[in-house]
């Protein structure tokens, strides 16, 4: 059994070799410029999510809950729904933007929803990436919007999916709230248009 130990050994060091290989070429190189940053806590330690997860009561918000509402916690990194009848509430993590310059906060609400949506950077975006493509398909493996998205009233600001999961949880959009593609298709189902949204 001993003699066998040397060989598992560098049998495990060649598929992790193997496994880091493939997942740096799951996604796109120009998707894995705009990669999340990791938080650093003091004294410089990284922390991978620093959400603090706490149920919400809607009346701090919202007058009502007509058409449903959603709670967007952009410190907390969160994301709460709640049903117009108030029977379903629902708490999801989330990406938010990068910085404070590209958060926006206030009332908004849900105008459009798209089931695999067609992504298109900003004039914005391309010109801080100028590498990356004008469109990605809706559907496509690559695309930032993920499966499903919720247009707001504001232009060009979502609550969409992400196929790179390493972004909930962070600090690592441009503006969108971001879901895990699992959560935005049940979002999807609950809102509607009209569904009042905040973020705080």
């Amino acid at each position: 059994m001993s003699a066998d130990h040397p060989n598992q050994a560098g049998r495990r060091a060649f598929l992790g070799a193997g496994a880091a290989l493939l997942a740096g070429m799951a996604a796109p190189a120009w998707a894995l410029q705009d990669a999340p940053e990791a938080d650093t806590a003091l004294g410089g330690a990284v922390r991978s999510n620093v959400s603090a997860f706490r149920a919400l009561d809607w009346q701090n918000y919202f007058a009502n809950t007509q058409n449903g509402v959603i709670l967007c916690d952009t410190k907390s990194r969160a994301l709460h729904y709640w049903s117009e009848d108030q029977s379903v509430y629902k708490l999801y993590p989330t990406s938010v933007p990068l910085s404070d310059d590209l958060t926006r906060l206030g009332k908004t609400e849900v105008i459009q929803k798209v089931e695999n949506p067609t992504w298109r950077p900003t004039p914005s975006m391309l010109e801080r990436h100028p590498e990356w493509p004008a469109v990605v398909e809706g559907g496509a493996p690559d695309n930032p919007l993920g499966v499903r998205a919720l247009y707001l009233s504001w232009p060009a600001y979502r609550i969409h999916g992400t196929h790179d999961t390493r972004k909930i949880g962070r600090r690592s959009s441009s503006g969108c709230i971001g879901l895990y593609n699992e959560h935005i298709v049940e979002l999807f189902g609950m809102a509607q248009v009209g569904t009042q949204v905040l973020l705080i």
